[in-house]
């Protein structure tokens, strides 16, 4: 909860400054000269909506949205050995983290993947895939358990939405800025808002949220890093290490749908600007990092 408020304070705090800002740049009065002025607290808590309508929505139904798109099978009793193990893991390690017990799932896949979803802390998800069962030790699983473990645990899931939320919001706002200046400026439409406004609209939303998708990805990429090493210290760093070495084998499988892929563990290599988009550093980058966090 108190991640939750922090980030919504900062969103808030972000907003107000903006809007201050542009203030005192004259912004308000330069569109004023140039026809019908723009309203931007308006606009700010229009942006703001929409902007944290859809990524809180999202967020609310994850889980259910998991369970959907990988056909997920929760666990609500244990039917065997390896189901029984799971369980048991996943509420070890949840109660050493100080969070409720997840629901544990098993979905079936030929990757070796796993993912954590959920709008809570305390009612969080975490489902492994069957490919994953098969491949990989129960050593090298455990580990995998507790790097989603530790996502729940650090309120990713929560953290990722909202951090969406204040990009929306500002692609959503400065879009509709540029559209308004092209519109009046450069189009010298007075009344309303002509074709020129939403085509330059919907272009720069489009280029801004390009370019926001960026932060997004640089905090995903940022939050797997810290997830690895809570999986190190639920499991053991050998373990931890041991698992990202076997994900580097899967590199050529099937992985999660688009749409789970900054909820799962394994990642793909990229160079150039396509490291930009990548919701999960290298496993190699990962290894090294989690090989120099032991020797510390």
């Amino acid at each position: 909860m108190k991640r939750v408020f922090l980030f919504l304070a900062t969103n808030l705090a972000i907003v107000i400054v903006l809007s201050i800002t542009l203030r005192i740049l004259g912004v308000e009065r330069i569109l004023d000269e140039q026809g019908i002025g723009l309203n931007l607290n308006a606009l700010l808590v229009f942006a703001a909506v929409f902007g944290f309508g859809g990524s809180l929505l999202s967020l609310a139904i994850s889980k259910w949205t998991a369970k959907r798109m990988t056909g997920a099978r929760i666990i609500s009793q244990p039917s065997n050995a390896t189901e029984q193990w799971l369980v048991a893991t996943v509420q070890r390690q949840a109660q050493m983290a100080g969070i409720g017990m997840p629901e544990v799932a098993i979905y079936d896949a030929p990757d070796v993947n796993a993912f954590a979803t959920g709008a809570s802390r305390n009612k969080a998800l975490v489902a492994v895939s069957t490919g994953l069962l098969q491949q990989m030790t129960r050593e090298e699983a455990e580990a995998v358990l507790g790097h989603e473990v530790s996502h729940v645990a650090n309120g990713d899931m929560i953290t990722l939405a909202l951090i969406q939320g204040v990009v929306n919001t500002f692609v959503i706002f400065l879009s509709r800025v540029i559209g308004h200046v092209v519109d009046r400026a450069v189009f010298k439409v007075e009344r309303g808002h002509g074709p020129a406004f939403w085509v330059t609209a919907i272009v720069a939303e489009l280029i801004l949220g390009v370019l926001a998708s960026m932060i997004v990805m640089w905090f995903s990429r940022q939050r797997e890093f810290r997830a690895d090493r809570g999986g190190a210290d639920l499991a053991g760093n050998s373990k931890m290490v041991a698992a990202l070495r076997r994900l580097q084998s899967a590199y050529n499988q099937p992985h999660l749908p688009d749409q789970m892929a900054a909820f799962g563990i394994s990642g793909l290599k990229a160079q150039g600007i396509k490291r930009l988009f990548m919701s999960h550093p290298p496993l190699e980058e990962r290894i090294a990092a989690l090989e120099s966090f032991s020797r510390r």
